[in-house]
């Protein structure tokens, strides 16, 4: 399997109303560095998993809907806990169904995505695909 991974970063201001989150329950911001892996059984005839730029644009785009936003404001998340692990897979879901769409990313194999909050600490979410 050949992999191909970008990585950007993006702040946030969201609360996680629920006990289980002790002090996180109030408004407070992250900062998040995105890492997102595309996987792949071949490589194309350019001998690449997938275009880097491409792979970056893409990333760019969904992440300027989040950057910078309050998520308990965000209509994608209304009722929703933004927890690092549901932000992880919106990611994952949003950057999926840009990619698909070209030729190159119909020939993915999948994608990971993992959000590291600190050195010490990061969700991932994966998502596999059937190849076409």
């Amino acid at each position: 399997m050949f992999s191909l991974t970008v990585r950007r970063n993006f702040m946030i201001a969201h609360s996680l109303p629920r006990p289980a989150f002790g002090p996180a329950q109030g408004m407070h911001g992250a900062t998040f560095v995105t890492e997102v892996t595309f996987r792949r059984r071949t490589l194309n005839e350019d001998s690449i998993v997938l275009d880097i730029g491409e792979a970056g644009t893409v990333l760019d785009a969904v992440l300027e809907g989040l950057n910078f936003k309050n998520l308990d404001e965000h209509p994608d998340f209304a009722g929703k806990l933004s927890t690092t692990e549901a932000l992880a897979q919106y990611v994952a879901d949003a950057v999926a169904s840009e990619i698909r769409a070209g030729q190159d990313g119909r020939a993915l194999a999948g994608l990971d995505v993992t959000l590291r909050e600190t050195p010490d600490a990061w969700a991932s979410y994966s998502l596999d695909f059937d190849a076409r």
